[in-house]
């Protein structure tokens, strides 16, 4: 599933981010999110979060659902 709808991305979720110095190559960051920093309900580049880490990216896939969490 991609990161672009708010309403998918929960704080916990497990996802893939890509990183602003990883923009041009793409490579994706794991971690759980803490903060969902987008206000809107969609962005075509993918919701910006900060994982529990403090990194912040935009979420370019979610790994784990809810269901699967539980």
């Amino acid at each position: 599933m991609n990161g672009q709808n708010r309403q998918n991305i929960t704080p916990g979720l497990v996802v893939n981010i890509v990183l602003k110095k990883d923009q041009r190559s793409g490579k994706l960051t794991r971690g759980k999110v803490k903060d969902i920093l987008t206000n809107s309900a969609y962005h075509p580049h993918g919701i910006k979060v900060r994982l529990e880490d403090g990194q912040v990216g935009r979420v370019k896939e979610i790994v784990q659902n809810q269901e699967e969490q539980k």
